[in-house]
């Protein structure tokens, strides 16, 4: 073969090559915007999420039926907890192995994992309930929860006694953990009395912490993924999440 027939051939082949490409990435974009829409639509988004489909070629994947790897990304997410639901923010997990069905209608992927955060205030709302008696007429509410440092929540009460709450609210740092689909809020110490009205009121443990600990229970995460661990942060509790056998659509 001639130099000049070996150089048509590799402008040729490049030129092929760069259309293959082009037509990989069209291929990929378009997808993600489909996969982005349905999801939005099984999972009853509010608005629609991030999918970003990884590894090339994209096309040799979808002939196998199989892609290797793709991120999601969701914004805000209502999970349910109990008869109420609790909002996750900034939802983002790693599929990886995702299979489709023969008509590409559904996808599942073989593992996932993934982070997200739920935010003081969502916490909060579990948190408050109704006020909680203590000795001597005096009642207990928890009103705040922020980051007490070295992966605390510190929980804030406030303390009223016949209409007239205690000059400064009584703080307690506690530690968080997840059982199952509950995570669990408990005050490492209690105190053991406060003053109220110049009276020293002695606080019973267990009373306190009807006030101080509480659970949330969060379950219905997008396509069955369940939460891992759990770790107090600057603007919440950050969770960890992951799960086999995760339905992404269909």
């Amino acid at each position: 073969m001639s130099k000049r027939a070996v150089r048509i051939l590799l402008t040729v082949v490049v030129i092929l090559g760069g259309l293959f490409v082009g037509a990989d990435r069209l291929a990929v974009g378009f997808a993600e915007d489909e996969a982005a829409e349905k999801l939005r639509t099984s999972e009853g988004l509010g608005e629609t999420p991030d999918v970003s489909i990884k590894g090339f070629p994209f096309l040799t994947q979808v002939a196998g039926g199989t892609l290797d790897d793709v991120e999601i990304g969701i914004e805000n997410y209502d999970a349910t907890s109990g008869s109420d639901k609790i909002r996750i923010a900034d939802l983002n997990a790693r599929m990886q192995g995702v299979e489709f069905s023969g008509d590409y209608s559904s996808a599942t992927a073989q593992t996932a994992t993934g982070t997200a955060r739920i935010s003081y205030d969502e916490l909060l709302k579990e948190a408050q309930g109704e006020p909680v008696e203590l000795p001597l007429g005096a009642t207990g509410k928890v009103v705040g929860l922020s980051d007490g440092g070295d992966g605390k929540i510190k929980v804030e009460v406030e303390v009223s006694k016949g209409g007239t709450k205690l000059p400064k609210p009584v703080h307690v740092l506690s530690s968080v953990r997840v059982e199952g689909d509950t995570i669990k809020v408990n005050a490492d110490e209690i105190p053991k009395k406060f003053e109220v009205m110049g009276i020293s009121i002695p606080l019973p443990e267990g009373l306190v912490r009807d006030v101080t600990d509480f659970e949330e229970k969060v379950s219905g995460l997008p396509g069955g993924i369940k939460i891992d661990e759990v770790k107090a942060a600057q603007d919440g509790v950050d969770i960890s999440v992951k799960g086999t056998n995760v339905k992404l659509a269909g």
